[in-house]
């Protein structure tokens, strides 16, 4: 060649690397020139003083990337035309410059956007912090140090050990990988009593996709839809976005009142629901759950007026006190439920996988629904799980947590009675990963979410989880990432917050 490479033998860079990274630098900078034929394999390993193996290693990854262009009997060839011309369009924009609108032009009419388009467009529906506070109240984040990683990680090294090739391909049921709709079916079974066929699981990107494909499959714009009141504000926006008209379904101490839905939407009246979303094993944002009496009464209501229950059982995993309810659709009989599970409170909210159990009839729908949204659910992820579910190590995680998250419970119930006393009341059944308050304060809500702000602490008023009128000084807090030292200080800082000079307070 017409230009040294240099290559060092206690490199940590492989010897064939060196030389394809050479070799290359060389062709982009114009040293070996387009066409200019290259010294055999032997050749260069001769004049390098390596392998000849090394060497052809080096130049197969040149002619596969299309660098070299080998003709037999004639020799091997810088290409003439090289693989990084082909994927830079920069020279032809330049070219084209004097012939393109200017980028800063503005658009000729308003965008054309669809109802569902027009809805999110319309209301700042979703916020995007730019900065979270030290200290975050808000989010309902499970206790990732507490995470089985090494665990994780070794099923997930099992199965990138096997080459299974097959985990590249796009597979051709959207439903989900068939041994982890067996697990999670297996799964409920146990410990939700809800008794499913594996095909009636559809694997899904949470819940909120799986609120997402209901509203999709089920609502049309107009129609009604019941929702708790207070309460969860994906499942409002989601139905909204579709069109739909929603109802306040008022909640009590025993949850849903069934009374109040009856008296306005039966067979008897003259208004009737498409579908009714709950929260029943643990009600967001009241805690409260939903009494056995009211179950019942609630599926024999479905039932006669054909209404559809979507059960969003998002945390029933953790009680800590007395046994729990079966779920809604383990003692449905009239298929009226559709349950939806998520494992983003009980393992990881980045790994982005939930469940959707449909009656027998709608299985076919939904599964087209899910191909027509993503194809399907990231299929490496969904094998680790599997095998994550069927070893036991799901429960075995669940079992640890449910008794580190009811000692901090008790402790932020011990800490804020301590902090605010007779200010402060604590709602809730004694179970998932947050409480909902009421501070008595004449600090306006938006005020004292400033002030915590400022001292580092995030919180979030209820006031959106509300249809109507929302109470003041509601708040819903999150522990469940947070140790015992982060949940005193920041409720601490929260009750210096409600102070005229927002001065820390011992705890």
């Amino acid at each position: 060649m017409d230009f040294p490479i240099h290559i060092s033998t206690v490199s940590e860079v492989p010897l064939h690397r060196q030389i394809y990274e050479e070799v290359r630098r060389g062709i982009l900078s114009g040293r070996l020139a387009k066409g200019k034929r290259v010294p055999s394999t032997r050749e260069m390993a001769k004049q390098l003083s390596v392998a000849r193996a090394t060497v052809t290693m080096a130049y197969d990854y040149l002619l596969g990337e299309g660098y070299f262009e080998a003709y037999p009997g004639s020799g091997t060839y810088v290409s003439r035309h090289l693989p990084d011309e082909l994927t830079s369009v920069e020279d032809v924009v330049d070219e084209l410059a004097d012939q393109l609108p200017e980028r800063t032009a503005p658009l000729p009419r308003p965008r054309q956007l669809s109802r569902y388009g027009a809805a999110l467009q319309a209301k700042e529906w979703i916020g995007f912090p730019d900065d979270e506070p030290e200290i975050q109240f808000t989010f309902g984040r499970p206790d990732l140090d507490e995470f089985p990683m090494r665990i994780w990680n070794q099923l997930l090294s099992r199965h990138c050990r096997q080459r299974n090739l097959s985990i590249l391909d796009c597979p051709t049921k959207s439903g989900g990988y068939g041994p982890l709709r067996v697990a999670i079916a297996g799964y409920l079974a146990r410990a939700r009593a809800v008794i499913c066929d594996p095909d009636q699981v559809i694997v899904v990107s949470g819940s909120q996709q799986a609120l997402d494909l209901v509203t999709r499959v089920l609502v049309d714009p107009e129609d009604t839809v019941g929702i708790e009141e207070p309460g969860y504000v994906g499942a409002q926006r989601a139905f909204q976005a579709q069109g739909a008209k929603l109802s306040p379904i008022y909640v009590d101490a025993n949850g849903i009142r069934t009374d109040y839905l009856k008296s306005r939407f039966d067979v008897n009246t003259d208004e009737s629901l498409k579908v009714l979303y709950i929260t029943p094993s643990h009600q967001y944002p009241t805690g409260v759950s939903l009494s056995l009496p009211r179950r019942l009464d609630l599926l024999s209501w479905a039932s006669r007026t054909g209404t559809i229950i979507i059960e969003d059982d998002y945390d029933s995993e953790y009680r800590y006190k007395g046994k729990p309810f079966p779920a809604l659709a383990g003692i449905d009989s009239g298929a009226s439920v559709i349950y939806v599970g998520t494992f983003s409170k009980v393992l990881l909210p980045a790994l982005r996988l939930g469940y959707i159990v449909v009656p027998k009839d709608l299985v076919d729908v939904f599964s087209r629904a899910k191909w027509l949204a993503d194809r399907h659910s990231p299929l490496i992820q969904q094998q680790v799980l599997a095998d994550f579910i069927l070893e036991g190590h799901l429960e075995r995680h669940i079992r640890r947590m449910r008794s580190i998250y009811s000692e901090r419970r008790q402790l932020m119930i011990n800490v804020l009675k301590g902090l605010f006393e007779n200010d402060v009341t604590v709602y809730g059944d004694n179970a998932g990963i947050n409480i909902l308050i009421r501070l008595n304060t004449d600090v306006p809500d938006s005020e004292l979410i400033k002030r915590a702000k400022d001292l580092g602490v995030g919180i979030s008023s209820t006031r959106n989880m509300y249809l109507g009128a929302a109470p003041h000084g509601e708040f819903l807090l999150n522990y469940g990432g947070l140790d015992e030292q982060t949940i005193i200080e920041g409720l601490s800082r929260l009750r210096a917050a409600t102070e005229p000079k927002g001065e820390l307070l011992p705890a």
